[in-house]
């Protein structure tokens, strides 16, 4: 699919033209601060395609995890796999799973200054005041680990007088959750911030053979606390410390291709991570601030499921099998950077500078536990990130301003496992952006921008791949981004407009090949290889009008066109010139909000993705799909209730798919499974402030 971006682009004109001359409201929209910048801009002025999920808003629908709010934001998506989304795909790059090989992720996620990429599963959301997406190559902020962008998770500060709250939830499924926040000073430099929340289902699966419906169940603990210190006006810190307790079930597929299951040994999905970080801004003289942060996550993961999706009987052409992987991974990041100040830059303040230092240290140990090998495989695998970055962004004149960073980073890594392969590949790489910025009139930002990222390569170590498919090579991706950002209609009116193009170049494609067993079952090989090139583009559109005093519009659309350039898979099959996995054409997420009155008021959201691609390894796709919800809520100065609904229509959409012979019933023919998302599901939360 082509995307006419012209047409895009004129349609947003012409919204733009026709809302300033209807209905104009008192209500304004509020500023948002980009967190993930060096100089926490407004989300105007953050020369950036950049999504600010705010979660404060007590007039939204109640969200638990990550999962629940990704598809809000244009051009992103994810895989499941799992009893949560753990993978994220932002403009259609991005991993969609892990066994054994270790993970070099394209997509970033960072909760509070912590590293927690590829462990999305302890992205729960309590308490969280807004997540930030942030599209396109980072590889002046974050480097490696944001290739194709991040996403940038961040909780709620102490406040200046005490506070608290009490969270009540009840639905279907057996749906419960209860949360609590207190929050207030310990004294004049001193302020805490305590929060704890458990949540829990019976998940959305019937077990036929056991009779249970919590196989694939959710159990989810989360607690977190801050502690800010601000002795004076030059220093100011803050220590976060944070749990996720996830016990999470795992029964997602079915040989009859709907939610019910027949597994003998349904598997697990759970996590526990405990995580820290502490940062501190010290105002080291009038020119130039010291902003140093130190990041640490421990996290346990036992990941399993029942391979064969049935039980001992089910056929005479049957095979059992199970495969778990345990993992116990470590990673300590740590950064120190100068920031000058306002009108402390270089030239009498006409150019601002950045310079920094950063560093990562993780290692992973996992123990393989599969009915088909016969000893169980022993993994560990360390690898170590050290980056030095600087920018400087000169004021042209009162309307202009032209930004130069630079960023280089050196990857080392180790591998070695009880079969007796080793690997040791390291990796050179740079990165950096050039951007050009304009006011115009009216509050509105015009930015052009080229930015080039990279992702680290490695090493493949599952099944019996051959000698020439064990590494692979860096990754690097060229963006090339005009953006139009501004306030309109005495600021009722918040309009963003992005269009880009991106090169990729040694594609790092994760796939799969197929083998038969001799006892007939398959021997399903995933592992990442390199395709030559391919391009990414398309547009990004961010609406959201206060109409009327009482009616709120918000429209959030991604169109997209991903091509591999020439690309031979796995199995053999030439994809040159198909789209890329996971990568809809069209996305969306749109609705309204009518207040009727001061405190009772609705909400509705549509959400939409067209079809994709499930995997670069086979031609399996998902369906186009749109799901519609509902809040209705009433909200007293003290209290407020909501009662809400998702997915009203109940509509089946794919968030995980595989293609391989897994049905003894048909004689094992190659065939495509889904795991379904979420159905229809209906509750009731009530919230009480102190």
């Amino acid at each position: 699919m082509k995307i006419p971006l012209p047409h895009i682009s004129i349609a947003a004109a012409i919204l733009l033209l026709t809302s300033s001359t209807g209905a104009q409201s008192e209500e304004i929209i509020e500023e948002i601060v980009v967190m993930s910048e060096f100089r926490n801009p407004s989300i105007d002025d953050a020369p950036m395609s950049v999504t600010v999920i705010s979660l404060n808003d007590a007039r939204r629908t109640v969200v638990n995890h990550l999962e629940e709010v990704l598809s809000w934001a244009p051009n992103v998506n994810y895989a499941s796999g799992a009893s949560r989304g753990r993978f994220i795909q932002i403009r259609g790059i991005g991993e969609r799973s892990q066994f054994v090989e270790p993970l070099n992720s394209s997509v970033g996620l960072v909760l509070d200054g912590v590293d927690l990429s590829g462990v999305g599963g302890a992205a729960t959301l309590y308490d969280v005041r807004q997540v930030e997406v942030v599209r396109g190559p980072q590889g002046t902020l974050y480097g490696a680990n944001a290739l194709a962008g991040l996403i940038n998770v961040v909780t709620n500060d102490p406040t200046e007088t005490f506070t608290g709250r009490l969270n009540l939830d009840a639905g279907d499924y057996g749906s419960a959750g209860v949360g609590g926040v207190i929050s207030g000073p310990l004294g004049e430099t001193v302020g805490y911030r305590v929060s704890v929340r458990h949540y829990q289902d019976d998940g959305f699966i019937s077990n036929r053979y056991l009779g249970a419906d919590d196989t694939n169940k959710h159990d989810e603990l989360s607690l977190r606390a801050k502690l800010e210190w601000s002795p004076n006006e030059i220093v100011q810190t803050m220590l976060t410390l944070g749990r996720a307790d996830i016990n999470n079930g795992y029964d997602a597929f079915s040989l009859d291709k709907n939610r019910n299951t027949f597994s003998d040994q349904p598997g697990v999905d759970e996590q526990q991570t405990d995580y820290a970080s502490f940062r501190a801004v010290v105002a080291v003289s009038t020119a130039m601030n010291l902003e140093a942060s130190i990041g640490h996550a421990s996290s346990d993961i036992d990941y399993g499921y029942d391979e064969d999706w049935s039980y001992v009987g089910f056929d005479p052409w049957e095979y059992s099998s199970t495969d778990r992987y345990q993992r116990e991974r470590d990673t300590t990041s740590g950064e120190i950077r100068l920031v000058s100040s306002p009108g402390g830059g270089f030239g009498g303040g006409r150019v601002d500078w950045v310079a920094g230092l950063y560093g990562l240290n993780q290692e992973v140990d996992l123990q393989r536990t599969y009915t088909f090998f016969p000893d169980d495989l022993v993994s560990r695998y360390k690898h170590d990130r050290i980056a030095v970055y600087g920018e400087l962004t000169g004021h042209l004149n009162d309307r202009m301003r032209l930004t130069f960073g630079l960023r280089a980073e050196r990857h080392e890594s180790e591998y070695a496992d009880s079969l007796g392969v080793r690997f040791s590949p390291d990796d050179s790489m740079t990165g950096g952006r050039v951007l050009f910025e304009m006011d115009l009139a009216h509050d509105t930002l015009l930015y052009a921008g080229v930015t080039r990222g990279y992702k680290a390569g490695g090493f493949n170590t599952d099944g019996t791949l051959d000698a020439d498919l064990r590494l692979f090579d860096p990754e690097t991706l060229w963006n090339y981004e005009v953006g139009l950002k501004g306030t309109y209609i005495d600021n009722a009116l918040s309009l963003r407009v992005a269009v880009f193009y991106m090169q990729r170049e040694d594609i790092q494609i994760s796939t799969s090949v197929t083998r038969q067993r001799p006892d007939g079952s398959s021997e399903f090989i995933a592992y990442t290889g390199n395709a030559a090139e391919g391009a990414n583009q398309g547009v990004e559109l961010e609406l959201t009008w206060n109409a009327t005093d009482a009616l709120t519009l918000f429209a959030n659309a991604g169109l997209l066109d991903t091509k591999f350039d020439s690309y031979v898979n796995g199995e053999g099959e030439d994809l040159s010139g198909r789209d890329q996995a996971h990568a809809p054409a069209y996305q969306f997420f749109a609705g309204a909000q009518y207040n009727f009155g001061e405190r009772l008021y609705a909400r509705v959201e549509v959400e939409g993705k067209d079809r994709f691609y499930y995997s670069d390894s086979h031609q399996f796709q998902s369906q186009a799909f749109e799901l519609i919800n509902l809040v209705i809520g009433y909200e007293a100065p003290n209290w407020h209730v909501r009662l809400w609904g998702r997915n009203l229509t109940d509509e089946q959409y794919g968030v995980r798919g595989f293609y391989f012979p897994n049905d003894p019933r048909k004689l094992f023919p190659f065939e495509g499974w889904t795991q379904l998302g979420d159905p229809r599901r209906v509750g009731l939360s009530i919230g009480l402030s102190l």
